[in-house]
């Protein structure tokens, strides 16, 4: 009898309160923290920025208004932010893109050793960021560092990358795309992997180049892949903050020309208690973020065409 109640169950044609309560009861604990830790500050940052001049320890504030936008907008740190935040995405994520490209593909091609590469590939993502930095560090040193000492062998004269500001930027821009490219390459390789043979084939036996069949088969069907990895590292490349510590000792660069925007708001949360500025700030971001985001998923949408 309990059998033919389940089964009918099943057949979606007795539905009660049980149907739905059992899945709740086990999504619960999922949903208690996704509104606790996700949710709730969400909905709580986008409130504080419209609170003008907000007290943390006494939760008071004097008004509510764009007082707090109108202050960033008017911040040289924070356009400086903007703009330094721009050129690293702007550089970083299409020059990762063409390179994990280039490099996903000759480890498709490589059957020997395929997985030790991989490793070697994937090593830096479960590398201490801090360590990673101090290394790097070491290698822009103007006096002993590695790059300089390459560049010499080209004749061209030592860079002060990390104590001159024309140059941290670049420095900054080299430092993010060794670090991007690992969690790319896997992606991109995941995504040839994927790619059924038969395609190259039948390509190869109609006489078709290299070059025709990486344009018209391999780019194509890799779109889906490429535009993930793209909307990922757009995100990523966004809040770029944490290399900037290893790099020049925790500050925004020499001269503290090297704002963020990320690094703007945690100079304003964590060291001068500009709560309001600071959670505008987030907004901020999170719309061009957003923005980007459904601007790479809309023209992903037209790319397609097979």
């Amino acid at each position: 009898m309990s059998r033919r109640k389940l089964r009918t169950r099943a057949d979606g044609e007795r539905v009660t309160f049980r149907t739905f309560a059992e899945p709740g009861l086990f999504l619960l604990p999922f949903l208690i923290g996704l509104l606790v830790f996700t949710v709730y500050p969400f909905i709580n940052v986008i409130l504080l920025s419209f609170r003008q001049d907000y007290s943390l320890m006494t939760g008071e504030f004097s008004g509510i208004g764009l007082g707090n936008y109108a202050e960033i907008f008017h911040d040289a740190n924070f356009l400086n932010g903007l703009r330094n935040t721009a050129l690293y995405v702007l550089f970083v994520v299409p020059i990762v893109t063409v390179l994990s490209l280039f490099l996903a593909s000759l480890l498709n091609s490589c059957t020997k050793l395929q997985g030790l590469f991989q490793t070697c590939y994937f090593l830096p993502m479960v590398t201490s960021v801090t360590a990673v930095g101090l290394v790097w560090k070491w290698m822009f040193n103007y006096d002993y560092g590695l790059i300089n000492y390459a560049l010499s062998l080209f004749g061209v004269s030592p860079v002060n990358w990390l104590n001159d500001p024309h140059y941290n930027l670049a420095a900054l821009i080299i430092y993010g795309i060794w670090s991007m490219l690992p969690f790319t390459i896997i992606l991109l390789l995941s995504g040839f992997q994927n790619i059924n043979p038969q395609y190259y084939t039948a390509a190869r036996i109609d006489g078709a180049s290299s070059g025709r069949i990486f344009r018209r088969i391999t780019v194509p069907l890799l779109a889906p892949t490429l535009g993930l990895t793209m909307i990922v590292n757009v995100i990523s490349a966004s809040k770029v903050f944490s290399e900037l510590f290893p790099l020049f000792n925790g500050n925004p660069g020499s001269a503290y020309s090297l704002y963020t925007v990320v690094y703007y708001l945690f100079d304003m949360f964590y060291k001068q208690w500009q709560l309001g500025p600071a959670a505008a700030s987030a907004v901020v971001l999170f719309v061009i973020v957003l923005i980007f985001t459904m601007l790479q998923l809309f023209i992903q949408r037209k790319w397609k065409n097979y």
